[in-house]
């Protein structure tokens, strides 16, 4: 890929789980717009986790550790 893994896999694992259940409650419990929204946040913060990269974490200048990124990559 063209970007470096920024998330340890605890955090991209925390990440995958909380926006898959943003998303749900989202299109289970509200309606309108606001479903809409959080169900478009849940699925990025569930899409961060999945690819490892959150550009906050790079503009930031966050970087795993060399050993981080052989064993969990």
């Amino acid at each position: 890929m063209f970007y470096v893994k920024n998330l340890p896999w605890w955090e991209r694992t925390l990440r995958i789980g909380a926006g898959l259940v943003a998303a749900a409650y989202a299109g289970l419990n509200l309606d309108g717009y606001a479903r809409w929204g959080v169900m478009a946040c849940g699925l990025g913060i569930a899409l961060t986790g999945f690819f490892g990269f959150f550009p906050a974490c790079a503009l930031a200048g966050r970087r795993l550790e060399k050993n981080a990124r052989k064993i969990r990559s």
